[in-house]
């Protein structure tokens, strides 16, 4: 299996830090890069470090006995140089076996987030996003309207969420931001509904007022994110290429664009690629999309009853 290219990648982030994956289809297993999982435990922000750290560390453990076979597997990452170059790569066996022997004590907080960011509601969503495209079930999604946001909701997040799928009736707020309160939203997701959606500035208008509306519980970033990709596939032949937006721009971004869009519109903007039918910028995009989510800001309050 040496030298397999990559058929679809994954991306995590620990303390800002990527830590990226390649599946194999033949194992039907994902295959992590050695250097990533160092430099994000040892929290190293140069990559050659990293690489002359994991070698030390391979031999070390070599020496005392510890084989981690998946190292001779030759897959090929993305270099800082953007050139592709061969790496060795751990599976999920092998990444516990690592941490639990690592030299310090930092591995240990970097297992648990591991193990959780597998089997969470969000690991769970996003393999369930993964699947919405390798099934073309995308193509099968009403574009530009609450029912497609819905569907794609529905999905990312049935069996997850009771609620998956459905309209809130109750008031949220996060940040101290109020979304658009109960009693309005069925009439604002009506207007939503009925905005143009012909050209960029439109489309961009549209998600605008649809995050302001945010018609569910839970997950609304991660829904919407997918239902503008979809919208501007099909209306301009472009989709955003999420990994070239800083997670801190972008929610800034989204903080200030109720009253004012024009730096998310520039993000955005500055983020186009006509790569709409590219298996590895969708793969990105949703790992991104989830990144963006994994912030230490309060769950949406609940206010209201029926209204």
């Amino acid at each position: 299996m040496g030298g397999l290219e990559m058929s679809k990648i994954s991306i995590r982030f620990y303390n800002d830090r990527e830590v990226r994956a390649v599946w194999d289809d033949q194992q039907s297993k994902w295959w992590f890069s050695a250097t990533d999982i160092v430099r994000a435990i040892n929290n190293e922000p140069d990559y050659v470090k990293a690489g002359n750290y994991w070698r030390w560390l391979k031999r070390k453990l070599t020496d005392q006995g510890i084989q981690l076979v998946s190292v001779t597997h030759d897959f090929k990452f993305l270099a800082p140089d953007g050139k592709r170059r061969a790496a060795d790569a751990l599976d999920t066996e092998c990444v516990q076996i690592l941490a639990k022997h690592y030299p310090n004590n930092k591995a240990n907080a970097f297992l648990d987030w591991f193990t959780y960011s597998e089997n969470s509601i969000d690991g769970q969503s996003k393999k369930k996003a993964y699947t919405l495209w390798e099934s073309g079930l995308m193509d099968s999604i009403e574009v530009g309207t609450t029912r497609g946001l819905q569907q794609i909701h529905g999905y990312l997040f049935g069996g997850l969420y009771d609620f998956a799928g459905q309209i809130r009736n109750v008031t949220i707020s996060k940040g101290g931001f109020t979304f658009c309160r109960a009693q309005y939203l069925h009439q604002s997701l009506r207007e939503i509904d009925h905005m143009p959606d012909d050209t960029f500035d439109e489309i961009v208008a549209k998600y605008v007022e649809m995050n302001v509306a945010h018609p569910f519980m839970e997950g609304n970033g991660r829904s919407t994110r997918l239902w503008l990709d979809l919208l501007l596939k099909h209306r301009i032949g472009r989709c955003v290429d999420w990994s070239q937006i800083p997670k801190r721009d972008y929610m800034a971004a989204m903080v200030l664009s109720a009253t004012d869009p024009a730096m998310l519109h520039g993000l955005l903007q500055g983020a186009l690629t006509d790569k709409i039918n590219d298996r590895e910028t969708f793969m990105k995009g949703i790992d991104y999309s989830y990144y963006y989510e994994q912030e230490d800001t309060p769950e949406p309050n609940r206010k209201e009853g029926n209204a």
